[in-house]
């Protein structure tokens, strides 16, 4: 049986402790904010990243460089046969690619899972990867399964704010104006590989029942067969710092939709930055193992 290690990058959304528990391997994800790199769980938190946004810092995002994600392979395998390593979505950034061709000079050692996700869905699949090594599995198994089940997963996100999403160019600047004076909080859908508009709400309140509306239709719908075999579970995300708030979301969720499991984590940086402060999603996702 091999000994195969699963690594992620900070876009799961773990956390350093959530990973020593695991023994889970976390590439910390940088981030260029007034021309000074930061490494998210490492040198910058959550709340001092939304300070900077909040004094409209310069903030750019960028993938690891090669090295980075090399020296950490190389440790890995003096201790593990194999690494499978699940980084964020191939749609949303290029270090899913970059880390594929550098696995090749790895004689297949290194896997690296196309996931089709981000943020807590992503964890979600670290989770499975989890699963199936303890079941044995080598690490071209358990990249196969994961990638197969890389598009059972949706999150809708309502944003509260269309500042930061005017200042990524995904909105006007005339839009914004409208919106805010209109109260409108746009509730976005992150699903395989984009991040897209999905409705428009007059007020949080509405926003937060167009989600819960839209998983309900998820469960009764592409979900229904994994409902019925108990191989669903939900997720909580978040860029919030109200506790009583988040709190509020989650026993929202929990009535709504008794008996599922839920999972809550805040949203990594690298979508933060363009959602920024105060946003509430929701997921839902397939788990291949219900052992987690």
């Amino acid at each position: 049986m091999p000994d195969v290690v699963i690594m992620t990058d900070s876009n799961a959304g773990m956390t350093k402790e959530e990973g020593e528990k695991y023994g889970v391997e976390i590439l910390p994800m940088s981030f260029l904010i007034n021309g000074k790199i930061y490494y998210e769980g490492k040198d910058i938190s959550h709340e001092a990243f939304f300070k900077k946004l909040e004094e409209n810092a310069q903030v750019a995002t960028s993938q690891p460089a090669p090295g980075e994600v090399t020296e950490l392979w190389e440790k890995l395998l003096k201790r593990h046969d194999e690494v499978v390593y699940i980084p964020m979505s191939s749609g949303l950034s290029k270090s899913c690619e970059t880390a594929q061709i550098l696995a090749q000079d790895y004689g297949g050692r290194v896997q690296v899972v196309d996931g089709k996700r981000i943020s807590v869905p992503q964890k979600m699949m670290v989770l499975d990867g989890l699963a199936l090594v303890k079941e044995g599995r080598s690490a071209v198994e358990i990249k196969e399964m994961l990638e197969e089940s890389a598009l059972d997963c949706a999150i809708y996100i309502a944003v509260d704010t269309l500042k930061y999403l005017k200042r990524g160019g995904r909105i006007t600047g005339a839009a914004a104006a409208i919106g805010t004076m209109l109260n409108i909080k746009p509730v976005l859908l992150v699903k395989g590989e984009r991040l897209d508009a999905y409705e428009k709400a007059r007020g949080a309140k509405a926003a937060r029942r167009i989600m819960l509306e839209a998983v309900r239709r998820e469960l009764e719908g592409p979900f229904k067969q994994y409902v019925e075999r108990d191989e669903v579970c939900l997720q909580m995300a978040h860029t919030c710092m109200d506790e009583e708030l988040i709190a509020e979301w989650e026993k929202k969720i929990q009535e709504e939709f008794p008996g599922l499991k839920l999972f809550t984590s805040p949203l990594p940086l690298c979508t933060a930055c363009h959602v920024g402060p105060n946003a509430l999603g929701i997921g839902v996702t397939k788990r291949i193992r219900k052992d987690w």
